[in-house]
């Protein structure tokens, strides 16, 4: 139950809830195709062509739609924001270094910047030490006291 074990932190759950609704959004796009994606097929084809195999891609559409879901309720949160975390450093590793630092806000760039990749894992490494934080269901299954004061 360590693994599961946190406190009534409310900024851990302002975290995992930013961190969850981001990666289920970016997920879904992968995934099911929703809010502009081209869904699962068309996502392993644009993989492939970068060079990345489809049982790599399917482990990142995992982590992304299945990560976002288990932050937003705060179970597992730990293996969740690992799995972000591994995403968002491989794709500013692999991609986004080679574009530079900044999003490309006025369109004069060859890609995107690994700006938001680096806040994506700067907060998933802090939800890999704090936990879940308050209203979590890893916090619930710790036997976390629910009437602590929430911090």
């Amino acid at each position: 139950m360590r693994f599961l074990r946190t406190d009534n932190d409310v900024a851990a759950l302002l975290m995992r809830l930013a961190l969850g609704v981001v990666f289920v959004a970016h997920g879904a796009q992968k995934v099911l195709g929703w809010w502009g994606g081209f869904g699962a097929g068309a996502t392993i084809q644009g993989f492939s062509k970068m060079g990345m195999p489809p049982v790599l891609t399917i482990l990142v559409m995992a982590a992304e739609l299945g990560g976002g879901l288990l932050l937003i309720i705060g179970f597992l949160t730990r293996l969740a924001a690992f799995g972000i975390g591994c995403v968002m450093l491989g794709a500013i590793v692999l991609v986004h270094s080679k574009v530079g630092f900044f999003m490309n806000w006025m369109g004069n760039q060859k890609g995107e910047g690994f700006e938001y990749h680096l806040l994506a894992l700067g907060l998933a490494i802090a939800l890999l030490i704090k936990g879940g934080g308050a209203l979590s269901v890893d916090g619930a299954l710790a036997g976390q006291d629910s009437g602590a004061p929430y911090r």
